[in-house]
């Protein structure tokens, strides 16, 4: 997709692939990708008056959230920041985002017909909640692209504040017990209160201090 972009590629584009032999996540974690499953890209081309540009992870999470409630209404599917969709804590669809100087590449995966093994983590997919067989990765992408571009219009369109107020209501609930991990050695354990004005997370502690926390995993406490 960068290189479509070089090559003057449009905003709105997206392309999809069957199946990656070099999937990646955040942090440069393999991202396994079976046939059966979403993979796909589009590209959002900055604009001067554009908001922050960062501020897409929250645009595409939204974006894959209002497709999933649009396969799957009474699903429960949840926002985990910065960049997962969940359903009853397990993961669902994950967002990866690359900038080229006035070119974003969202990145995003929507586990459809299979839920990969992943040590360490719970995941969940499509039909495995509930989603009709007819439902295939093609069809997701047309419900997705017509989202993202909704979302799109919305973080042009709006001050931040107001994406970020959505997002949070179609994620973690204020008071839910979270830990981050920002390194090997570096554990935080909290609860969920909000999103700074930058989007960073508000995380608080037990004696009632405040961590923002700007890159990290996240991970719930049941």
């Amino acid at each position: 997709m960068l290189a479509r972009a070089d090559a003057g590629a449009p905003e709105g584009l997206w392309l999809r692939a069957e199946q990656q032999s070099g999937g990646r996540g955040r942090l440069g974690r393999q991202w396994l990708s079976p046939i059966g499953n979403l993979y796909c890209s589009t590209i959002v081309r900055l604009r001067a008056d554009d908001p922050p540009a960062h501020l897409l992870a929250f645009v595409a999470g939204l974006a894959v959230h209002d497709a999933v409630l649009a396969i799957l209404p009474e699903c429960g599917a949840r926002l985990k920041w910065p960049n997962d969709v969940h359903i009853d804590g397990a993961k669902l669809a994950g967002i990866l985002l690359e900038r080229r100087r006035d070119v974003v590449v969202v990145g995003i995966g929507v586990n459809v017909a299979l839920a990969p093994e992943v040590p360490g983590r719970t995941v969940t997919c499509l039909r495995d909640q509930g989603a009709m067989a007819q439902i295939d990765a093609a069809g997701v992408l047309e419900l997705l692209a017509d989202r993202f571009a909704a979302r799109l219009f919305q973080w042009r369109a709006s001050p931040p504040a107001t994406l970020l107020e959505v997002w949070c209501a179609a994620a973690h609930k204020p008071g839910e017990a979270m830990i981050v991990q920002r390194g090997p050695v570096d554990r935080i354990d909290g609860v969920f209160d909000g999103l700074s004005a930058d989007g960073a997370l508000r995380l608080r502690l037990a004696d009632g201090g405040m961590e923002i926390v700007s890159a990290g995993d996240v991970h719930l406490v049941a």
